[in-house]
This record gives C-alpha cells, structure tokens and sequence, in this order.
C-alpha cells in the first residue's frame, strides 16, 4: 500500500471555473481518508486527478514517492469504484471481476484464484455465475468493490459508492467496507457527500467547501471542536442550531442575548469572550445538547428559555422537536417517551458546556 500527497493541487475548467484551490493533503498509508462536502466541493474532482481521470492544472501529486502528474490511470496501480458500479452488463461477476486482470495477461490461475478469493471476502461467491441485471443494488456493489479488490492496488477510490442504494442498503454497506478495510488494512480514499458516512467510516475527514479545505480532522474532533460555522453546520444530524445575537455583560458575567431571550455562558468561556462584549456572534447548540426542563428540573433557569413547540416527530428510540423561541427556530433531539403537543409552550435548558461561538463576520470558530 502507500501513502498519497497533494502539494498545492489546483484544478481549473474551462470558463475559468475553479473546482479546486491550491490543497495541501498528506494521505497515511493504511489510512481511511474521506473528501466531505456539499455538491460542487470539489471533492469527486480531487478523487478523479488522484486517479488520472483529470489533469491537474497546478501542483503535484504523489502516490508513494513517485510524482504521477503525467502517469496515466493504467499505471498509477490504484482502483476505483463508482457510484454507478461501472459493471460490464454482457459479462457475468466473474467476467467483470477478472477483466482487469486479463487484460494485464495475468495468468489464468492465478485470476481465478484472485477472483475467488475476493468474492469470499464479500460473501458472493454464489453470484459470480450471474450478469448485473440479475442483481439487485448491494450485490452489484459488492461485485464493483470486488473487481477493485482483486488487483491489489496501492490505493482505493472510493466516488460515492451508496449514492444508489435504499437507506437499509446504505447502512449494511458502510458496514461492508468498513470490515473490508479493517481485513485488507489498506489505503482508502473515500468521497461521499453524506456526513453520516463520513463520521462512521473515516479515520480522518476532509470537509470541503467551494474547492477549499475547511478542516482535516478525526471525526470526533471534528464533531466536538468545529473550526467554523460551516464545518458545526455540515457535521452532525440533525445539523447544529445557529442563533444570530450578541455578547452581553451584566454582574460580571457574560450572556448570549438573542433579543428576546438571553442565556449565561459558562465560565470557562469568558477569557475568550472578553473581546467580543457588545459585538453580534452566532450562538451554535446541537440538537443533543437541548433538553426538555421537563425531565430535568435541577438545570439552572439562566440557560432556560421557553419555546412554542411546532412539530413533533418521533422515531422510536428517541423525538425530534421543532421549536419556536424569540426571533429563532431550533430543533431538539430529545428522548422517546418525551412528546408535548403541538403548538404547547416547553421549557428546553440549553447545556451550556456544548455551546459553540462563531464570529459574525468570518463565520470562525471563538469558542
């Protein structure tokens, strides 16, 4: 296997379009690496010059120690699966899977043996008689997966692979790959625009945005310390609630004022607050992080505020609510049994240690 570098990496379409700025990004060897991104990131654009599929226009890249900017895909020793699997339709599972290695003229033992040995690995051992039209969605991305499998590549591509599948599907499969990359321990590059996937599978995530780097990060750290607004708002289901308002002083303490309602912030936060007194920010809570004063009466009534309640969905193990307060909306993920009524007045305490500040302005992280 190897590592993967992008030194500067720029790609620019005609019409002077930019898809791509200048990306610095080291790729470990063994590593799980997922690009993340809302459509037109940039980030199936940046798979597709790893791969040789589009020139770079500046920059350099690396797989290995060799430079490939000039290497065709043939020869870069890498494999990609796409979303569209990109199977031969006359061809049984079998035959697509050994093509590639055929066309390399491995020997016929040696492809048989490749080719079983990767079909076990994704339990289709049963399916290698059968053409695509014969298989159903999963089957034929395992069948995809398996034709990338069998050449031993340096590296994996991964463009958006579950994009087609039912969301049960969706799920098995991240399963699928992520136990396929614990057993084959190889590197992976991953592209996918559903940061679900991004959080579950990756060992570190890339967010992207307008062909830019937001932040590279394991997917904890990135869910938990956000280095901007984007990033807090694209991580994270449902997406952190933003509230637009301003930092106050009263009695030494600091508070968030929304203009109908304020709440206190903690302590720990007023050395980096302190120059913000008076100036707007954003105010950012996950759903997680606001909870029904209901169920918890000893929350402190300066992170309380009362909301009209909009919608209620429940979905089993735990209830989404969409909440009215002051000049804002939010949206609460609290516990199953906790269902108020539409259009009933709830107290919701905002626990305060998971709050988030970004600056009005840059939209960057201050807390």
């Amino acid at each position: 296997m190897a590592q993967v570098s992008l030194r500067g990496v720029s790609k620019v379409f005609a019409g002077n379009i930019q898809a791509v700025h200048k990306m610095d990004l080291e790729i470990k060897d063994r590593e799980f690496l997922v690009l993340v991104g809302p459509s037109g990131c940039g980030k199936s654009t940046t798979l597709r010059m790893i791969a040789g599929l589009e020139d770079v226009t500046e920059g350099e890249i690396y797989i290995g120690d060799k430079l490939v900017n000039d290497v065709p895909p043939k020869d870069r020793n890498i494999a990609m699966v796409f979303q569209n699997y990109a199977l031969y339709p006359h061809m049984s599972v079998y035959e697509n899977m050994a093509f590639g290695l055929k066309l390399r003229k491995y020997p016929k033992k040696e492809i048989n043996s490749r080719v079983n040995e990767a079909a076990a690995i994704l339990n289709i051992e049963e399916l290698l008689d059968r053409k695509p039209k014969a298989l159903s969605g999963g089957q034929r991305q395992r069948a995809a997966v398996g034709r990338a499998i069998v050449r031993k590549p340096r590296v994996f591509l991964f463009d958006e692979p579950l994009s087609n599948l039912d969301a049960k599907l969706r799920v098995q499969m991240r399963a699928e790959i992520s136990k396929l990359y614990t057993r084959l321990q190889a590197t992976i590059i991953y592209v996918t625009h559903d940061q679900v996937e991004a959080m579950t599978m990756g060992t570190r995530i890339v967010v992207l945005k307008d062909g830019f780097v937001q932040q590279i990060s394991d997917p904890l750290y990135l869910y938990n310390s956000p280095v901007n607004k984007f990033v807090a708002g694209f991580i994270g289901s449902p997406p952190m609630n933003f509230v637009s308002g301003r930092f106050i002083k009263e009695n030494g303490a600091f508070y968030f004022d929304e203009g109908a309602f304020k709440v206190k912030l903690n302590e720990e936060t007023y050395s980096r607050i302190e120059g913000y007194e008076g100036r707007e920010a954003f105010f950012g809570i996950r759903p997680e992080d606001i909870h029904d004063k209901l169920f918890i009466p000893e929350a402190p009534e300066e992170a309380t505020i009362t909301a009209m309640v909009e919608v209620v969905e429940p979905m089993g193990s735990e209830t989404i609510l969409y909440l009215n307060a002051g000049n804002s909306y939010f949206t609460a993920k609290v516990g199953a049994k906790d269902k108020p009524e539409v259009n009933q007045k709830v107290d919701v305490v905002f626990d305060m240690s998971k709050a988030h500040f970004f600056d009005k302005d840059s939209e960057k992280s201050i807390v």
